[in-house]
């Protein structure tokens, strides 16, 4: 059971680098004074990846928990 909550605590660790970058993304593409359709844009090609961020982390703390409970 090991595996899976080391699994599961290394799944969450991507996601959250993963949502770290979405957030970098957006701070980037704000301060770069873009026009309101350009960033819009560029929120529209970020969503996706941070949802999926999201997704991931849920899974990570999944597997983290069944770990627990099955050890």
């Amino acid at each position: 059971m090991y595996v899976l909550i080391w699994g599961g605590a290394a799944v969450t660790l991507c996601s959250l680098v993963g949502m770290l970058w979405c957030i970098a993304k957006v701070r980037n593409a704000r301060n770069a004074s873009l026009p309101d359709e350009e960033l819009r844009l560029v929120m529209a090609q970020i969503l996706p990846r941070n949802l999926a961020a999201l997704f991931l982390s849920a899974i990570g703390l999944m597997m983290v928990v069944v770990g627990i409970l099955l050890s």
